[in-house]
């Protein structure tokens, strides 16, 4: 009985980066029992033993972090195991990070940097760390030796979902602790319109390569049928549905959309030059706390 049971149901896994995830999973649970299919959830503290469960079996579908993917595309691959980008919000694609720096200082391009103070997210962060930092070494700038880098290392293991060394890193550029902060796009203008920064008080010196974010995961030992119809409803979710537009706000979209790996490439090479991890999916990154 218990095992029919377990088999019928659908079992999401994600991190509780925030704890409005809680009321994420628990809306988007009910919807999904609504409408004929059992899913439930498992809320795991970091992305790397999330990824680790979806390969394990231990959820059957993992809404991970850019990071997240490529980890488990590598561990899957080394073990045989394919993988699939389900699907993604239509707020999860065509990115850019910015390297933002104070409009009343003398940085006008990337060359200006050479010897200034430049703020990063958490270390695991792709959007606020990992792929500004490769856009400063396509640029011959590499930390340590041609800048000094300021690390804003904040809850480890959450891939920088929940904003705060981001935050932080802002914080400090507004207050002349730094010279440049990394920041996705759209916190860069969300932070204008908390008023961190003066409207003409920054410019952004260079932009990193498109990318996309968060993507839903499967292996191919995902239950088949049950994976496909959390697609189809999940493809079906409409923003003009008062019971579920609550929480496509709080999970920032407005629209899921099928799942692609494209742009993840960029994130793949930065993680190279990092060092963060092998070839294998293995954590190489050294002081990596999750």
């Amino acid at each position: 009985m218990e095992t029919s049971e377990r088999d019928a149901t659908l079992v999401v896994g994600a991190v509780a980066y925030d704890p409005k995830v809680v009321s994420i999973w628990e809306g988007f649970k009910s919807w999904f029992v609504k409408r004929g299919l059992a899913v439930d959830y498992v809320l795991y503290s970091n992305y790397e033993r999330l990824v680790e469960s979806l390969l394990a079996g231990g959820v059957d579908v993992a809404w991970n972090s850019p990071l997240a993917w490529v980890r488990a595309r590598r561990l899957a691959s080394s073990a045989g195991v394919e993988v699939r980008a389900l699907a993604m919000r239509d707020t999860d694609c065509d990115l850019h990070s910015v390297i933002v720096a104070r409009a009343d200082d003398d940085i006008r391009d990337v060359e200006d940097l050479r010897g200034r103070r430049i703020a990063v997210g958490a270390p695991d962060s792709p959007q606020a760390t990992l792929l500004p930092l490769a856009t400063l070494r396509s640029h011959g700038l590499e930390a340590g030796r041609d800048f000094i880098l300021r690390t804003f290392d904040v809850l480890g293991g959450k891939h920088g979902d929940h904003v705060g060394g981001e935050r932080d890193a802002a914080r400090a550029l507004a207050s002349g602790e730094v010279d440049a902060a990394c920041l996705i796009e759209g916190n860069y203008k969300q932070f204008e319109n908390e008023n961190m920064f003066d409207p003409h008080g920054t410019s952004v010196v260079a932009r990193t390569e498109l990318f996309d974010h968060c993507n839903f995961t499967i292996t191919s030992a995902s239950p088949e049928e049950l994976v496909g119809e959390f697609n189809r409803l999940l493809l079906s979710m409409s923003y003009d549905d008062p019971e579920v537009r609550p929480l496509l706000d709080l999970e920032g979209l407005r629209a899921w959309v099928p799942g692609r790996t494209e742009l993840y490439e960029p994130l793949e090479e930065a993680v190279d030059e990092a060092g963060f991890y092998d070839k294998a999916g293995g954590i190489t990154a050294s002081d990596y706390r999750f």
